[in-house]
């Protein structure tokens, strides 16, 4: 019987900000009897928190989590042994069960082991301050590893906000300086990587989303932090290498490095002109966002409208490909902690659960999933779950017809879609069918576009989930992308 003690995750169907800061799970020691089991949530919290946080995976074996008396019964229920091998095989398991159950009565401690979060000494925040008081660009990238105890997210937004280095968010790290700072860069990473002359890899990795490292200028001072030491040193003196590269808590570096800075100010020359590609990177995708497709809706111009009516409380959830990559350059997470995706390996069909969850932890904030057609198939069912334990949220599904995120790449590899095909399904009597409210959304109406979001909207409000069904097609936005 496996069981899951889970954590944050960062997403591999994502922009250039979206690095993830620790491993797929961390798989904990299997009890082999009663008394180790009484053991295992301090073992669990442990793994959970050690180093970079991810999910424990913990395996209960079936007999250990029935009482004695039923286990005893059920073992030795066989008629009285006959000859010398049922004698010898009784033993065995009389034996079996007396072991397993030895000591599970005995009092033991079963308070959390202590965890020891690593921080940088007080000579190596004194090199970056150095460092970066010298330079002229510096350029952070944040991770997931960033929004981790022992550091409030508050402490450490304003710590970034004071020395006013422009910043990369990526995974959890998303939404830290809210909507519309002017610290957060949310375009051109690749050609700002070019241009720094020094980058603090604050919870990011070098894997294949910052292309191995290879993004990273030889002429940049790298300061790599990160809890992990795999993790830290990933792919280093291969395809890149660090000027400093410290194993500590990344948040908790920051505040250190702010109170080093003593007031400094990142020179604003630089700050002003990566925003200035960024507005018109955007003015570009917002262009895009009018272009009138053929047959379905414009999927920019969809996420972009939702863009503008979500409320400052919201929390998205994301579970796709194409569109979940797609929102996450047009969408943006209103507040720090708002962003949950599918994790480093892309692993779809967490939407339904995450949802769930969130809006258990957070009742008053307007939960959203925002699905592919192909990832809705996971969990489309929890529809019934949100509508049985009232947990009203609203899924908004991009129904192109197709897995795109593969067929982007597979169709100009292999010339063919085999199995990338999917139909327009009316996604929308389904979540109907199971209690909630269903709304299509098409080219017939999408003048009413904005109605049908509102509309979702107060569904939601009034406790009832609401899903969203959008046809929409397809556009170049993305091309280039990998599927991995």
């Amino acid at each position: 019987m496996p069981a899951w003690l889970t954590s944050q995750e960062d997403s591999c169907d994502q922009p250039e900000g979206s690095v993830p800061s620790y491993p797929a799970a961390w798989v904990s020691p299997r009890p082999k009897s009663d008394q180790e089991l009484s053991g295992w949530p301090e073992w669990s919290h442990y793994y959970h928190s050690k180093l970079s946080r991810g999910p424990v995976f913990v395996e209960f074996p079936l007999d250990v989590l029935y009482p004695y008396h039923l286990v005893k019964r059920e073992q030795l229920r066989a008629q009285a042994a006959k000859g010398l091998v049922g004698n010898m095989v009784n033993l065995y398991l009389g034996n079996y069960v007396a072991n397993l159950f030895a000591g599970a009565w005995e009092p033991r401690d079963i308070s959390p082991l202590p965890v020891r979060v690593p921080h940088a000494t007080k000579s190596q925040v004194q090199q970056c301050v150095e460092l970066i008081s010298r330079a002229k660009k510096p350029l952070i990238l944040l991770g997931s590893q960033v929004t981790s105890p022992p550091t409030p997210i508050e402490v450490l937004r304003a710590a970034l906000e004071e020395m006013r280095i422009p910043c990369f968010l990526g995974g959890m790290a998303r939404g830290m300086l809210g909507k519309n700072s002017p610290l957060h860069i949310r375009q051109n990473r690749r050609e700002a990587l070019k241009e720094a002359d020094v980058v603090i890899l604050a919870g990011t990795v070098c894997d294949f989303r910052l292309s191995f490292g290879r993004v990273l200028s030889r002429r940049s001072k790298v300061i790599a932090v990160n809890r992990d030491r795999a993790q830290l040193l990933r792919n280093a003196r291969v395809f890149w290498k660090p000027h400093l590269a410290i194993r500590a808590d990344a948040g908790s570096f920051l505040v250190q490095l702010n109170k080093g800075l003593k007031g400094y100010s990142c020179p604003q020359e630089w700050a002003l002109s990566l925003k200035e590609t960024d507005r018109v990177k955007e003015k570009i995708n917002s262009e895009k966002a009018e272009e009138v497709l053929e047959l379905h809706l414009n999927p920019l111009k969809l996420l972009c409208q939702v863009d503008r009516l979500l409320p400052e409380d919201s929390l998205l959830v994301v579970d796709g490909g194409d569109f979940v990559g797609s929102a996450a350059y047009i969408v943006q997470p209103p507040q720090p902690l708002s962003w949950l995706d599918p994790g480093a390996f892309g692993t779809l069909g967490v939407g339904g659960g995450f949802a769930l969850g969130a809006k258990l932890c957070r009742p008053e904030s307007e939960v959203w999933i925002l699905y592919g057609d192909g990832s809705l198939g996971f969990s489309v069912m929890e529809f019934d779950t949100f509508v049985r334990h009232k947990t009203p949220v609203i899924a908004l599904v991009g129904n192109d017809a197709c897995w795109s995120q593969i067929s982007r790449e597979q169709v100009p590899m292999l010339g063919s879609s085999v199995a990338c095909n999917l139909d327009y399904l009316d996604y929308h009597v389904v979540a109907e069918g199971l209690g909630g409210k269903g709304f299509l959304l098409s080219r017939q109406n999408e003048e009413q576009m904005d109605d049908v979001i509102k509309a979702a909207q107060s569904e939601c409000r009034n406790g009832r989930p609401a899903l969203i069904n959008a046809l929409i097609g397809k556009t170049n936005f993305r091309d280039g992308s990998i599927a991995v």
